[in-house]
């Protein structure tokens, strides 16, 4: 096996009212209206042909098995005010 690093960073117009929380495990996530929270991360997606659609697999013992592969993961929230 080698290691594969995977950067996401994303740009988001956002509302107003969406707040940045602390987990317990000391990441975060988006807090949204409604006591609803959203947290951004990884989801494999496939296709018989990169040049089609890509969707995620109905099959969970594909997508366990891609999931039990990533060692850590780390997503960086910060609002960016002008």
């Amino acid at each position: 096996m080698k290691a594969l690093n995977v950067t996401i960073q994303i740009t988001m117009s956002v509302p107003d009212d969406w707040e940045l929380v602390q987990t317990s495990e000391g990441g975060q996530v988006l807090k949204l209206p409604g006591n609803q929270f959203l947290d951004i991360a990884i989801e494999p997606l496939f296709a018989s042909d990169p040049e089609e659609t890509w969707a995620s697999t109905e099959d969970e013992d594909v997508l366990n098995d891609i999931l039990d592969m990533v060692e850590s993961e780390d997503v960086a929230y910060e609002f960016v005010t002008h």
